[in-house]
């Protein structure tokens, strides 16, 4: 990519991000152009769908979220290190207005999605904690990602506190004794 191209990618990426912590996933495209500097051609060049400007914006932290839970594998409680992920995924998921309803509604064909990206990182922490026996072991990654996702939806008018007290709860009943 051009140099040129490169800086108005950053910059429609800055700005989107701005844009969709204060009003949304649905952040006026026209608004996200003008605050980059650049017009409509141009982020529409970069990013020809709402869903691919989402994608962009919301990579880097699933990229941090991917590495957290690979971080958290070393650490001494199975359910613990499986719980804190989920917690700090629903966290961000609330405290970031689309980031949920966007993991829940990506396209199929989009394979590098970010629930994709999601599911296969937190993967490893569900088998470690299921293989303890902390974990049932009919719960799936892909579905605590779409409970999770789903309490950050229902909260997100009450903020994170509710968010964190709805998956607590929620987490009460994918615990091996929960069945």
């Amino acid at each position: 990519m051009r140099a040129d191209a490169r800086r108005n990618y950053d910059l429609i990426v800055s700005a989107a991000s701005e844009a969709i912590a204060r009003d949304g996933a649905y952040a006026s495209l026209e608004e996200i152009a003008r605050s980059a500097g650049v017009g409509s051609a141009t982020l529409h060049r970069h990013f020809p769908t709402r869903w691919s400007l989402l994608q962009a914006v919301f990579r880097t932290c699933v990229s941090n979220l991917a590495a957290r839970a690979g971080d958290l594998l070393t650490a001494p409680d199975a359910l613990d290190a499986l719980t804190t992920w989920l917690h700090e995924v629903t966290a961000y998921a609330t405290t970031t207005r689309g980031l949920a309803d966007s993991l829940l509604n990506e396209p199929a064909e989009e394979t590098d999605a970010c629930g994709a990206t999601l599911v296969a990182a937190g993967e490893p922490l569900l088998r470690r904690a299921a293989d303890e026996g902390s974990v049932r072991p009919d719960v799936t990654m892909a579905d605590l990602m779409i409970l999770a996702n789903g309490i950050s939806l229902a909260a997100q008018p009450a903020g994170a506190a509710k968010a964190e007290q709805l998956l607590a709860l929620a987490l009460e009943g994918i615990g091996s004794a929960g069945r």
